[in-house]
């Protein structure tokens, strides 16, 4: 059988689109770099939406031993603040959750082409695409999506990151007090320069996602460790939560030119681009997963109805421009000495701001999605 539709990327998206196009009979070929599912830079949260996806696609992370979020904390300085989530949420490891979904993909028929990276996307002089990998394998077809995450394609680089954000992820196991103070809860803590969400996964295990801009990173030597220390410094709330913790990983996964705010604004014909690809939400939405669950959706949806790749990209566009910007000003202002003194005394007196916020900054279910609740993402 000829392939059909070339998904390029293994994550949350290729895998959402492979296993939703696999079931309406489409001849599908996944191509991913790595050899098997991997621990990632993410803050690990599954919103409401993720979840209802999710289940769609067969995947109960219940069955896989996700955590439940029920409430979330805002730590800044000494102060903080909690308030109950309006919508139910788990949290799960990328590993976990990127395993169930290459499983479910296999499954549904998908031909998975893992530990081969693509080396060029290109058109051939008949219109259909045109992948070349690593060990000098060609496949060609008429559709392609490109769910390569914050990765780059030589033809396809990624945009600038002005801000020059640097991201970091590590588990730890926290000593028994702290695991049951942070139970069925996440929290974003504010410092300089960025912020940073923990939040308990499955196993008894806790993950710790910071995000920091390069200027402040540069100030600690470009030194994780110190950069660490100078954020509890800066948290002491965060300090309580790591005193005495276990670090499981050697040091922490990190990654690069994060462009926040990104939202792509047209792609070419048959080429249609989910994830990270299509738009980056600022992490301390906590709704990345969600939106990479909800433009592969998007995306099946307007190639099984023939929608050209250049209408969805722009229709898309701008069902997620107005969340976007939202999620942008909330982080912009999030990100300063004043909100890190004032924000955390004032959901005191009023904690319902978090669940109005959240609210407001979400729309209707099978629309673009994009959730302003404070959750490292």
């Amino acid at each position: 059988m000829q392939d059909e539709v070339l998904v390029l990327g293994g994550g949350v998206a290729g895998c959402a689109a492979s296993i939703a196009l696999a079931r309406h009979g489409r001849a599908v070929r996944l191509i991913e770099r790595e050899t098997a599912p991997r621990h990632k830079v993410c803050g690990e949260f599954l919103s409401g939406e993720a979840l209802e996806d999710l289940d769609a696609l067969g995947i109960d992370v219940v069955s896989l031993g996700a955590a439940h979020i029920a409430n979330v904390r805002l730590a800044a300085a000494r102060r903080a603040a909690e308030a109950p989530l309006p919508f139910p949420a788990k949290s799960l490891t990328r590993k976990a959750l990127d395993t169930a979904l290459i499983a479910e993909a296999k499954a549904a028929g998908v031909r998975v082409e893992a530990g081969r990276s693509v080396e060029s996307l290109t058109r051939t002089p008949a219109g259909a695409w045109q992948a070349k990998l690593d060990n000098g394998s060609v496949y060609t077809a008429p559709t392609a999506i490109l769910a390569t995450g914050k990765h780059d394609l030589r033809s396809f680089p990624r945009p600038d990151d002005p801000q020059r954000w640097v991201a970091f992820k590590m588990y730890y196991r926290l000593q028994p007090a702290q695991a049951a103070e942070l139970a069925n809860a996440s929290e974003l803590m504010l410092y300089p320069g960025g912020y940073g969400g923990i939040q308990p996964v499955e196993g008894g295990v806790a993950n710790l996602c910071w995000v920091v801009q390069q200027p402040h990173l540069a100030r600690a030597g470009y030194r994780w460790d110190k950069l660490l220390l100078r954020m509890q410094q800066a948290c002491p709330h965060l300090a309580l939560r790591l005193a005495g913790a276990e670090p499981l990983l050697e040091k922490p996964i990190s990654v690069a030119r994060i462009p926040y705010g990104y939202i792509r604004r047209t792609t070419e014909q048959g080429l249609y681009c989910v994830g990270d690809q299509a738009a980056v939400i600022p992490s301390f939405t906590g709704d990345g997963i969600s939106i990479a669950l909800h433009t592969a959706r998007c995306a099946v949806a307007a190639f099984l109805a023939d929608e050209p790749a250049p209408l969805f990209q722009a229709r898309l566009r701008s069902a997620l421009l107005p969340q976007m910007r939202l999620a942008e000003f909330a982080a912009d202002g999030i990100n300063n000495s004043l909100a890190r003194a004032v924000l955390p005394f004032c959901l005191r007196i009023w904690p319902g701001v978090m669940r109005v916020t959240a609210k407001l900054t979400r729309v209707a279910a099978g629309q673009a999605v994009v959730v302003s609740q404070p959750v490292a993402g």
